[in-house]
């Protein structure tokens, strides 16, 4: 199964090309910067002419095959990499004509139909590459299923569409391929990940680091909580579990295992951290963004109505830590190893101000591509303030480059969403699914929710958590919606899941990654992340019924329902590890387990019984723990 999820190797050609190419994706970068925040450009003739100049770059340092050991393109590459950027060429010459057309009306040239059926094949053939056949496998059947749909009958059957009226909704709108998810691909999420990079190369990510470690270092089990802070703040930046358990995990991992932890629970306790990285606010990577495209709803207030469910979830993720450290005996990190708070603060504590800038122009009403900009430049100015974290022109100038490369396999997935999306606009069939799902959760809420949230896991097998969230916004959104779900609830619902998609088994990418570091077992490490992260499984259906969690509502309102899944959350954590200072019993751990989840879900006879229920178990504990 894992052929589904191969992907090219990322290579660095040698010679001249790697001479070049530095300055081929550094100026990418600082294209964009100046097109989103200074230039004029519409969005259509933006976002083509970067999908256009990033494929250039991926089919350069992307390998066609994952078993190339080659660090130079073949002939096949250069092709596409040339075509790539004959595309960016013709959508820059003919912007003005493109987007002056009326689509479907204005018939297609016969050069306009020979680029737009490149461009297809180049986002597959990028896809295939960057994110895995699993994914090209799925958009390939949406293109047949959009010409050959009409050819099916009963309820999936639509109208007749011919090539042309394919690719002029495909290429030539932003309705396809330059839709939604590429343009935030090209705007505000490039940005942020401009940001971060910039924050970690002036030494953020050292100071966040020593942070962690200067709080909870010292108690039980003192690495891995270290892991799960850091990879939090870290996570929020980047968005990418994988990214955060490669950054953080090369770190943590070890020292957890040198302290006594199994590899594979070391493995889990940073993959579990980490993915939670994208629902984690001030920035809470680029699925937010792509979701004030989708709904409509503010920044401002995605962000403001995931603070809690964050919250809650890394308190599990840290309360099960600990409870796991208590019960193999762990020890904390060496006192030599652990930086003092105040030493810290002095050092880094200015790398809290990019953060505060882009919290206060956020709350300003500042569009997110301007925040990430300002935050960019607070980067900049703070670390101007000592040598050792002065960024000169050559770490600018890699930051740069750095940056175009990472949105490379971000850019192609985001623009294959965009051949689904616009498939799926032009066969309606998303109102077709909608009627399968509620047909096959037969109306009920609860159950079409469990049918959203294994659509959504499958979906995200393999897919970055902005592709995830993509599609199953896409498909899913609409039916939760037109059950009664406020639009923000039931989208913050489809966020949780993709995020979570990346530590299920049986295709957990992000464990995987932390497998590489650990050497361990991925299925296992996903397994014990999973466990980890039972919360994250759980919280979602709590802020589908109650909007108090998102912080929607009045203020005893949202107190009732923050305390109470609380106390569901440390109910499931405890009952997930199954001890509390001793092994609980079996049926110890199952009636936690079910007075925990009955906190979570709103009503106030779930509360009733959930509290009457937990206080019977932990009491006896609480008591033996105050009078030791």
């Amino acid at each position: 199964m894992n052929f589904l999820f191969a992907v090219g190797n990322r290579t660095w050609p040698r010679g001249w090309l790697g001479k070049v190419l530095p300055f081929y994706a550094a100026g990418i970068a600082a294209w964009v910067y100046y097109a989103v925040t200074i230039a004029l450009i519409d969005r259509f003739s933006l976002t083509a002419i970067f999908v256009s100049l990033i494929y250039g770059l991926l089919f350069l340092i992307v390998s066609y095959t994952s078993k190339s050991k080659n660090d130079s393109p073949v002939i096949i590459d250069y092709i596409l990499s040339a075509l790539s950027i004959v595309c960016a060429g013709y959508f820059s010459i003919n912007a003005e004509e493109i987007t002056q057309r009326i689509s479907l009306l204005d018939p297609l040239t016969t050069l306009d139909l020979s680029i737009g059926t490149v461009f297809c094949i180049l986002t597959l053939e990028a896809t295939r590459r960057s994110v895995g056949i699993g994914l090209t496998i799925i958009v390939f059947c949406f293109l047949i299923y959009n010409l050959f749909g009409h050819l099916l009958t009963g309820a999936l059957s639509h109208g007749y569409i011919s090539y042309q009226h394919f690719l002029d909704q495909t290429v030539f709108t932003t309705f396809g391929i330059f839709g939604s998810p590429a343009r935030v691909a090209a705007t505000y999420a490039f940005l942020f990940v401009a940001f971060g990079l910039f924050l970690q190369r002036a030494g953020g990510g050292d100071f966040f680091f020593n942070l962690a470690a200067a709080i909870s270092g010292k108690s039980p089990g003192g690495p891995a909580k270290v892991a799960v802070t850091s990879s939090a703040l870290f996570g929020t930046i980047s968005g990418s579990p994988t990214s955060d358990v490669v950054t953080t995990g090369s770190i943590t991992i070890p020292i957890m295992r040198k302290i006594g932890y199994p590899a594979s629970l070391a493995g889990a306790v940073e993959v579990a951290a980490s993915a939670g990285g994208g629902i984690l606010p001030p920035v809470m990577g680029s699925a937010a963004f792509i979701m004030v495209e989708v709904t409509g709803i503010g920044y401002k207030d995605i962000v403001i109505a995931a603070i809690i469910p964050a919250l809650l979830y890394y308190v599990g993720v840290y309360f099960q830590v600990h409870l796991r450290s208590l019960k193999l005996g762990l020890k904390g990190m060496e006192g030599s190893k652990i930086p003092r708070v105040l030493v810290t603060l002095k050092d880094g504590g200015v790398f809290f101000v990019p953060l505060a800038v882009i919290v206060y122009t956020l709350f300003l009403g500042f569009s997110p591509s301007l925040v990430a900009a300002f935050g960019v430049v607070g980067v900049l100015l703070v670390s101007m303030l000592r040598v050792k974290t002065r960024l000169s022109f050559v770490k600018i100038f890699e930051v740069l480059k750095n940056v175009s490369i990472n949105m490379v396999p971000v850019t192609a997935a985001c623009a294959a969403a965009g051949l689904v999306i616009g498939g799926i606009s032009m066969t309606g069939l998303s109102g077709k699914l909608a009627v399968f799902i509620a047909y096959a959760g037969a109306d009920n809420l609860m159950v079409v929710l469990l049918i959203a949230a294994i659509v959504t896991i499958v979906l995200g097998m393999g897919m970055p958590t902005p592709s995830a969230y993509i599609m199953a916004a896409v498909l899913v959104g609409p039916v939760l919606v037109d059950m009664g779900m406020p639009i923000l609830n039931a989208h913050m619902f489809l966020l949780f899941f993709a995020a979570l998609s990346a530590i299920t088994p049986p295709v957990a990418v992000a464990a995987y990654a932390a497998a590489s570091i650990a050497q361990a077992n991925p299925i296992l490490i996903a397994g014990l992340a999973v466990r980890l992260a039972i919360a994250g499984f759980v919280l979602p259906f709590a802020f589908a019924f109650d909007a108090g969690i998102l912080l929607q509502g009045s203020i005893p309102s949202i107190f009732w329902s923050v305390t109470t899944t609380l106390l569901g959350v440390i109910g499931l954590s405890i009952a997930a590890e199954g001890f509390l200072q001793s092994n609980l019993a079996a049926w110890q751990r199952i009636i936690i387990g079910l007075s925990g989840a009955a906190l979570i879900m709103p009503g106030p006879e779930n509360d009733l019984l959930g509290a009457i229920g937990l206080i019977a178990m932990l009491s006896p504990s609480i008591y033996r723990y105050f009078i030791k």
